[in-house]
Parts: structure tokens; C-alpha cells; sequence
């Protein structure tokens, strides 16, 4: 237990998802929906790119789903430690690759590389979620006997505004050159189909893109 808690402290100082702050009722809904999405594509194995603090593949793996995950940093202990532009495994390897709030954390010169290679890994499917800071509206509705209805109505007249590196983020959709249409657009042209995309109603800030392998 003291070497938990020391290597947990460790942690907690260099990577802000292990802080008690990171752990938000938003934050879960988005896990949900990568769990979710994962679930319903019933996948043999799967790649998660980003391990983060490890709460989505522990849980898989606790369902019985064989995965493996690749981080660039050594200390998160993942699978395999690399780069999602150069992953060092062989083609066409995994039913599902998920790479979660990742591809935001690179230059956007390397988006169509690191696609490029989640498809090359991929058999079929990839499961990918970037930040999205466009306008939305929420509306919820809850009707009893009925259920309910949660829908997010986008701005009619979206202002993009400049997005400048803040250390974390070298882009995000929705700023300045950065529009859903091209985001959409370089990952067709990436070897993809999309499936669907949705932001979480809970957290509109996590926008998904289900995709299918061409």
C-alpha cells in the first residue's frame, strides 16, 4: 500500500488526470460513451492509444475484453510505450483502435499521419474523440411514461476565434481553421468512412467520430 500511494502521489504532481479534480460527473459521462461505443461494436481485441489514468481499459479489461494500450510515456505503464505516428505493431492487427482526447495534444501537421496509422492497425473500426468548443445549446426534456429528449442545437452563426498553444492543446475543432467540415474531411481522406459523430450531451466539449475502416 505505501508503494501504491507513493507512485500514486508521483503521478498526481505530473499528470493532472490523476488528480481528484479530473474525476468530474462530465469527465464519466464521456468514459461512458467510449465504453459504450466499444461494447456495441463487439470487438475481439482492442488498441487504446492514451491510456490516461486508466479508468476506461481497466474497466473493459474487468469485462473479459482482450486490450492492449500504448502510451508515450513509460511512467503510465502502458502495453507498449510509442508514439501513435509510428505504432510498432503489425497491420491490421486490432478489431477496434480507440485513441481518446489524444490527437489534440499533436500539431495538426501530424493529424493525417496518426490517422494513417490507426488505420493501418485497425481491422475495421476506430472509435476517436477530440475537443470541440463550437457554440451548442442544450435542450432536455424529460416527459414522464415518455422518457426523455436531450438534443444540442448548434449556433446558426458559430465566431471562430484563434486558438494559440496553450501547452496542452495545439488545436481544437471549432477554432479559427479548424472546422468540423475539415476535421471531417482529413479523416475520409485518411482511408475512413464515418459511422456517425455526436458531441455528449453531459460534456459538449468531447465530440466522438465513430469510424469504419475502408
Amino acid at each position: 500500500m505505501v508503494n501504491y500511494d507513493a507512485r500514486l502521489s508521483s503521478l498526481q504532481k505530473e499528470f493532472p488526470y490523476f488528480s481528484s479534480r479530473y474525476d468530474t460527473k462530465e469527465r464519466f459521462c464521456s468514459y461512458w460513451h467510449q465504453i459504450d461505443e466499444a461494447k456495441s461494436l463487439k470487438p475481439n481485441n482492442i488498441l487504446e492509444i492514451g491510456i490516461g489514468n486508466g479508468f476506461v481499459s481497466n474497466y473493459l479489461k474487468s469485462r473479459g475484453v482482450q486490450l492492449i494500450t500504448l502510451d508515450i510515456r513509460k511512467k503510465l505503464v502502458p502495453n507498449i510505450v510509442g508514439s501513435v505516428l509510428e505504432i510498432s505493431c503489425k497491420d491490421s492487427v486490432f478489431d477496434l483502435v480507440m485513441c481518446c482526447e489524444v490527437l489534440e495534444h499533436l500539431p495538426y501537421v501530424d493529424f493525417s499521419r496518426a490517422l494513417t496509422e490507426i488505420r493501418r492497425v485497425s481491422k475495421s473500426y476506430s472509435v476517436l474523440s477530440v475537443p470541440d468548443v463550437t457554440t451548442v445549446y442544450p435542450i432536455y426534456i424529460g416527459i414522464p411514461r415518455l422518457g426523455e429528449i436531450k438534443k444540442l442545437i448548434s449556433h446558426p452563426f458559430p465566431k471562430y476565434a484563434d486558438h494559440h498553444f496553450d501547452g496542452e492543446h495545439y488545436w481544437l475543432i471549432g477554432k479559427t481553421g479548424y472546422s468540423l467540415k475539415r476535421i471531417m474531411n482529413d479523416i475520409e481522406n485518411s482511408g475512413f468512412h464515418i459511422l456517425k459523430t455526436y458531441r455528449v450531451f453531459e460534456w459538449y466539449y468531447h465530440r466522438f467520430f465513430i469510424l469504419k475502416k475502408r
